[in-house]
């Protein structure tokens, strides 16, 4: 049995660069330019295309001049998780204890600890 590639015609532009956002994406090249088995040339490029979120995740290093220390940046490192209903990014600890903030889904746990009205 082949193997068959497979498109599927629903996603976008827009879901092409949120994957590669919430994934990231490594870029690794090594060119040399040689004469007569002599290198004349030669450069290593390595690239990175990621969310800060996912970079802080996997501990990218960034160049000077980015404030790590932000407030913008701490709330990069909490761990999200994706809503079951509306599919939207929340801190996990939020998520599991409260619910969603954008569509109100509330996981069976917190449903359980919420007093009755």
């Amino acid at each position: 049995m082949a193997l068959q590639a497979e498109r599927n015609g629903g996603g976008t532009l827009a879901d092409v660069i949120e994957m590669i956002l919430d994934k990231g994406l490594v870029i690794n090249a090594d060119i040399a330019v040689s004469v007569a088995g002599v290198e004349l040339l030669g450069i290593k490029i390595k690239a990175a295309l990621a969310s800060f979120e996912t970079a802080a995740k996997y501990g990218l290093e960034f160049p000077s001049g980015i404030k790590d220390g932000a407030e913008a940046w701490e709330k990069a490192k909490v761990a999200k998780e994706t809503c079951l209903q509306c599919e939207k990014k929340v801190a996990v600890e939020e998520l599991m204890s409260l619910g969603c903030p954008w569509c109100g889904w509330m996981p069976v746990r917190a449903k359980a600890l919420k007093p009755e009205a």
